[in-house]
């Protein structure tokens, strides 16, 4: 599969990814949750070219995940803000960086810290149940085929018609 394929693809992951699964659209993420607005602050904070910049920021106005709003005339410059669309990805990027702070920390602990304001306290990000509230992780979740499924080798290779399954430990 090619990536300029992905966003085509019956499949909600492939086509997320088309738009948010470079290093540099998750980099401009980053910056995005830490209140970076303007061309200049993004493109000092990260040392990309202003021309991948460029790009990327252009894909994501595109996509609707920022919206670009004036902040000077004469010249005309913009900043970059998070849409709904885009603040919908906080999820995403904190889960992120949860997995950094798990695997990838050094000795001296994690870079930032994440406060809750409701209640003022350092937290952990964790994923519920919309339903019922519990915690998920994947040994928790099964995945049946949805309304608008087309393809079955986007369901579990158990699932799949004709799938030879090889049993594997309860690791994995």
């Amino acid at each position: 599969m090619r990536w300029d394929d992905l966003k085509d693809e019956n499949c909600s992951f492939a086509r997320a990814l088309s738009v948010v699964g470079d290093r540099w659209t998750l980099m401009i993420f980053r910056d995005c949750f830490l209140k970076v607005r303007r061309f200049e602050d993004f493109q000092s904070r990260l040392g990309m070219g202003r021309g991948i910049l460029a790009d990327r920021l252009k894909k994501l106005t595109d996509e609707f995940i920022l919206t670009k709003i004036a902040y000077q005339q004469n010249p005309t410059r913009y900043e970059y803000r998070l849409t709904e669309r885009g603040l919908d990805l906080f999820p995403v990027i904190i889960s992120l960086v949860h997995w950094g702070d798990v695997h990838k920390i050094d000795k001296k602990g994690k870079p930032v810290q994440h406060v809750h304001l409701g209640c003022g306290q350092t937290f952990e990000p964790i994923m519920c149940c919309s339903e019922c509230g519990e915690p998920v992780d994947s040994r928790s979740v099964k995945v049946i085929p949805g309304p608008g499924g087309l393809n079955p080798v986007h369901l579990p290779l158990d699932r799949q018609p004709n799938a030879t399954v090889i049993k594997r430990s309860s690791n994995g």
